[in-house]
């Protein structure tokens, strides 16, 4: 890094991204890269509230936004006027909320709605920058929120990364389905173990009528763990409060019900239970 108090010298610039197969994380007993391959399934809404899940069993969680060109999770966790801070090391410090390391190029720029022109080779050039150069500290969980698509962020941190789980989100609705079949085919073929499917936006049945509603359509998550054998983790019903929780920046897991934690406290433990994760 040239200047390591100018964020955009060190975040624009192109450095090498190679240090050989699975060098980088070592400082997360476990990594946990949330995708999809599809846009707008909420993906940030789940590592949000999954990384806080662990964070209230006293894991130590750091949570990074990788999702470089629509960056949400600083809005999410009330950081989205945070900026990057060096410590006497020269070394990035994370944002703190919730219990939960953060970081995201969200934080890189002068003001929230600037926009990031970066080239592919740039965007992850930063994204390994945000791994190498941020103070993490030794973290339990590293929880990833990774960008829509199939692209090169998504195979640097396949590549870089020694990836613990994959968690794949989707919506009922086909045209999401036919985009994370391509995500889940890319995680098999670089060898990124799959924990399973989360259905995000599933049927919900109205409080004061009981009446259910399908707004998204049923069934897409458990039509694609049936065919790829993989585990149908959770089907998150359609819920007001995690637009309202989103936007006020006061994670579901931390502001919600009862019930609505739990779900996101069943995903925790099943990946505990399924051996995948090393116990904090």
């Amino acid at each position: 890094m040239s200047d390591p108090h100018d964020s955009r010298a060190s975040l624009f610039s192109k450095k090498g991204v190679s240090l050989g197969a699975k060098s980088r994380g070592a400082f997360a007993r476990n990594v946990v890269i949330v995708t999809s391959g599809k846009g707008g399934v909420g993906k940030s809404t789940v590592s949000v509230n999954l990384a806080s899940a662990f964070a209230q069993r006293d894991w130590r969680v750091g949570l990074l936004d990788a999702d470089v060109y629509g960056p949400s999770v600083p809005r999410m966790l009330q950081l989205e006027d945070a900026r990057l801070e060096w410590n006497d090391a020269d070394r990035i410090v994370c944002a703190e909320n919730f219990g939960l390391k953060v970081m995201s190029v969200g934080m890189t720029t002068p003001t929230p709605d600037t926009p990031l022109i970066w080239r592919s080779s740039v965007a992850t050039s930063a994204m390994v920058q945000l791994l190498d150069d941020v103070d993490w500290g030794p973290l339990d969980l590293l929880v990833i929120d990774m960008p829509p698509g199939t692209g090169d962020t998504q195979l640097t941190m396949a590549q870089e990364l020694n990836v613990t789980a994959a968690l794949v989100v989707t919506t009922p609705q086909l045209i999401a389905t036919d985009d994370v079949r391509r995500a889940i085919r890319m995680l098999q073929d670089v060898q990124v173990p799959i924990a399973g499917i989360i259905e995000n936006m599933s049927p919900f049945t109205a409080p004061d009528t009981g009446a259910r509603y399908a707004l998204f359509g049923e069934g897409g998550g458990r039509l694609l763990a049936d065919q790829y054998k993989l585990p149908l983790l959770a089907e998150l019903p359609f819920d007001l409060d995690v637009r309202v929780s989103t936007d006020a920046g006061t994670p579901l897991m931390v502001s919600g019900r009862p019930e609505q934690k739990a779900r996101y406290d069943a995903i925790a433990e099943q990946l505990i239970a399924s051996g995948r994760l090393t116990a904090a």
